[in-house]
């Protein structure tokens, strides 16, 4: 084998493996990505605890609620509410519905955030249809309570002193759909 054809080959390689590496790299970028907004509050995503920390404060704040699907998503889904005034610390229940308007069981799965951006870490859910998937059969429709509050820290935060209101916006996506009469005609 000749010295160039054994640097082609080397090169060959050599550019292979980053063409590999860069699509490794492609691939954990997202839930990477996905981990830092959701531990830092990046980008309006929202934080999960247990418990609210107890403290209320005068300040005010109005939380809107917004709802969306995908394209591929038949399902309807709206919150049952279009906003709700609270006390900055003061713990909330809010509700979303959704109905399946289709003859196959989907199992859905809902991304979120909030507006404006730099208020995402100090909006806090104890408890969210969104931590779950959420299965709904065809003709079914349910109300998915979300239990939130705004951190008093918030207050502290000169960057959000203009912020009065923010809004939570929920996407859901298909994670899987079940064709029904398969099922119920594989039983008899």
């Amino acid at each position: 084998m000749s010295d160039i054809s054994k640097k082609n080959g080397r090169m060959a390689f050599i550019f292979a493996g980053v063409a590999v590496g860069m699509v490794g790299m492609a691939y954990a970028a997202v839930p990477l990505y996905n981990l830092f907004c959701q531990v830092t509050g990046y980008g309006g995503t929202t934080q999960q605890v247990e418990v609210s920390s107890g403290e209320v404060i005068e300040r005010e704040m109005k939380v809107r609620f917004n709802a969306a699907v995908h394209r591929d998503m038949p399902w309807d889904f709206k919150p049952v509410q279009i906003s709700q005034k609270m006390h900055i610390g003061e713990q909330k229940l809010a509700y979303y519905e959704a109905y399946n308007p289709t003859n196959k069981t989907i199992v859905g799965t809902a991304t979120y955030n909030v507006t404006p951006h730099k208020a995402g870490e100090y909006f806090a859910k104890i408890e969210c249809f969104c931590f779950t998937e959420q299965e709904l059969k065809p003709g079914e429709r349910i109300s998915m309570p979300v239990v939130y509050f705004i951190d008093p820290l918030i207050a502290e935060d000169r960057n959000l002193d203009e912020v009065s209101e923010v809004t939570l916006s929920y996407t859901f996506f298909v994670k899987e759909i079940e064709d029904d009469k398969a099922e119920s005609s594989v039983g008899r």
